[in-house]
């Protein structure tokens, strides 16, 4: 992902780092429909985590690799339980700030093109997988991901079905996308934060059935692990 991008979001994250507490992301789609999603979120204690990041949390062995790690939130809650966790972020902003807030191992990064050594576990949550942009870019991340995990180790990502709505806002967009040949789970996002308005980019949502097709022909078993719910799920990837 061009780092550009997520640039709004980095400096929202910043300047909720440094007190402004009512700072907001405007997330705006490329049919005109948008959201504004206020950054007390990504600083939220661990009382306050949905059941699918808990889940995750609970079910990291040994070396962790925190992908998007953004604030350090589930990087400094692995790393208070013990655990040896690296935390990736793409934005310098956001290691910067995660450096601030404790996290000990932190580093800039895309995902896509990082190389560390072999992880036992790699967590995306957040709807993490999004940062591939599209199914091309999943395949990519998969055929990486096994040289990023030991050959017991484990990728825990979440994602959403967005086909599980019945906003005529969404299903209009899942139709055009249709249309136009892409992937139901395709969007195209633009992030805005003040005057910081980042160029367009990929994100994407994947079904369960298509992560686990994308999975298997990339040397992966694929395990829904939490489902809660209008879509959302935790999926466990593992090697064969």
């Amino acid at each position: 992902m061009d780092p550009r991008a997520m640039r709004p979001y980095a400096l929202a994250m910043q300047a909720y780092h440094h007190g402004d507490h009512t700072a907001e992301l405007l997330i705006r789609r490329d049919d005109g429909y948008e959201d504004q999603v206020p950054i007390a979120f990504f600083f939220r204690e661990p009382d306050a985590f949905s059941h699918v990041e808990n889940f995750a949390l609970d079910a990291c062995t040994g070396h962790v690799l925190d992908v998007g790690a953004g604030s350090g939130l589930h990087s400094l809650t692995l790393q208070d339980r013990g655990t040896d966790v690296t935390a990736l972020d793409l934005a310098p902003e956001s290691v910067e700030i995660m450096r601030e807030r404790g996290v000990k191992d932190v580093v800039v990064g895309d995902i896509m093109t990082y190389r560390g050594d072999p992880y036992d576990t790699v967590i995306m949550l957040g709807h993490g997988i999004g940062v591939v942009e599209d199914l091309a870019g999943l395949d990519r991340f998969l055929e990486h991901a096994g040289d990023l995990t030991h050959p017991d180790g484990s990728v825990l990502l979440h994602s959403v079905d967005v086909r599980d709505t019945e906003d005529p806002a969404h299903l209009s967009y899942h139709a055009a996308n249709r249309e136009a040949g892409r992937y139901v789970g395709e969007t195209r996002l633009q992030f805005e934060f003040g005057d910081a308005v980042g160029p367009w980019c990929g994100w994407l949502h994947v079904d369960p059935e298509t992560l686990g097709h994308h999975a298997e022909q990339h040397g992966w078993t694929m395990q829904i692990v939490v489902q809660p719910g209008r879509g959302e799920y935790l999926a466990a990837l593992r090697h064969r």
